[in-house]
C-alpha cells in the first residue's frame, strides 16, 4: 500500500499544478494525489508530502463525530458553565497565573489580551495541557473530513496548514496530533490558525503549541489582537471584544463561560 500511494505520489507531482483541483469523493488515493499537487504549489517539499500521505486511509471514526456535532452546545448557559467553572479549574488556573506571571506580563504587554481570559481559554481548551488534547494523526483526521465534501474547501485548507507545520519543522510528524476536527496543542488551534496566528514566544526558531507554554500563550492572545481585540476594553456580551472572541468560538454560551471564568479569577 505505502509503495504504491509513493509511486502514484511520485508520477502526479511532476506534472503542472494546474492540471488538477482536489475532488471530493471518488477514490481516496486519488483525492490525495491531487491534494498533494495543491500542497507542491502551496510550498510542500515532495518528502514531506510524501511522508505524511504514505498509507493514509479514511478515519470513519472522525467521520462519524463530526456528524454528531450540530448537537454541541445546547445546554443553557447555567447548565454548560455549572460542567466549566469548577473549583478545582479555578484552583489549578490561579496557581498556574502566580507561576507564570512573568510570561503573561509580557504577553499582555505585546498584545493587549488580559491574563484571566488566557487562563480562562487555557484551561477550557485543555486543563492547561494536562487534560485531553487528542491523540488522533491530524494529517488523516483533516484529510478525512477534507475528502467527504460535507465542508471540503475548508479542510482542503487545513490539509495544506497541516503539511505546512511540518514543513517548517514546529511539530514532527509523530507529534502531529489532535483532535476530531483536527485542533492541535494546549489551545486547539486549527491548522490554518496554527500558521496564521502562531508565535515564536520562547524564542527556539519554531512555534510549538503542543509543548511550549509561552508559544501558546502567545499564539492564543495573538489570534485575539489580529481579530480586532481591544486592549483595555471590557469583553462581555454586548461588547465588541466579546464579538472579536468569536474568532475563537462563535458558540455564545461557550464565550459566555468563558467571561465568567475569567471574573472567577480576578
Amino acid at each position: 500500500m505505502i509503495g504504491r500511494i509513493v509511486a502514484v505520489l511520485s508520477l502526479l507531482l511532476a506534472l503542472p499544478a494546474s492540471a488538477f483541483a482536489a475532488r471530493c469523493g471518488g477514490n481516496f488515493n486519488g483525492f490525495l494525489a491531487e491534494m498533494a499537487q495543491d500542497a507542491q504549489a502551496a510550498g510542500v517539499s515532495r518528502a514531506v508530502i510524501e511522508r505524511a500521505f504514505a498509507g493514509l486511509t479514511v478515519d470513519g471514526g472522525v467521520l462519524a463525530f463530526d456528524r454528531r456535532q450540530r448537537h454541541t452546545f445546547r445546554k443553557s448557559f447555567e447548565d454548560y458553565a455549572r460542567t466549566r467553572v469548577t473549583p478545582g479549574r479555578i484552583r489549578r488556573a490561579r496557581t498556574l497565573m502566580a507561576r507564570h506571571a512573568q510570561l503573561l506580563s509580557r504577553v499582555e504587554a505585546r498584545f493587549g489580551v488580559p491574563r484571566e481570559l488566557l487562563m480562562a481559554i487555557w484551561t477550557m481548551e485543555s486543563d492547561n495541557g494536562v487534560g485531553d488534547m487528542g491523540k488522533r494523526p491530524v494529517i488523516r483526521t483533516v484529510a478525512t473530513l477534507a475528502y467527504d465534501c460535507r465542508r471540503t474547501e475548508l479542510f482542503q485548507n487545513e490539509l495544506i496548514a497541516a503539511l505546512k507545520i511540518v514543513q517548517r519543522g514546529d511539530l514532527p510528524l509523530r507529534d502531529l496530533v489532535g483532535a476530531y476536527a483536527g485542533e492541535i496543542g494546549q489551545t486547539q488551534f486549527l491548522p490554518s490558525s496554527y500558521i496564521k496566528y502562531g508565535v515564536d514566544f520562547d524564542g527556539n526558531g519554531h512555534v510549538d503549541l503542543r509543548h511550549s507554554v509561552p508559544d501558546v500563550l502567545a499564539s492564543t492572545a495573538n489570534l485575539l489582537k489580529v481579530n480586532g481585540w481591544r486592549a483595555g476594553a471590557p469583553y462581555g456580551p454586548g461588547t465588541q471584544n466579546f464579538q472579536v472572541m468569536r474568532e475563537w468560538n462563535r458558540a455564545e454560551v461557550y464565550r459566555k463561560t468563558l467571561v465568567l471564568f475569567a471574573d472567577r479569577l480576578h
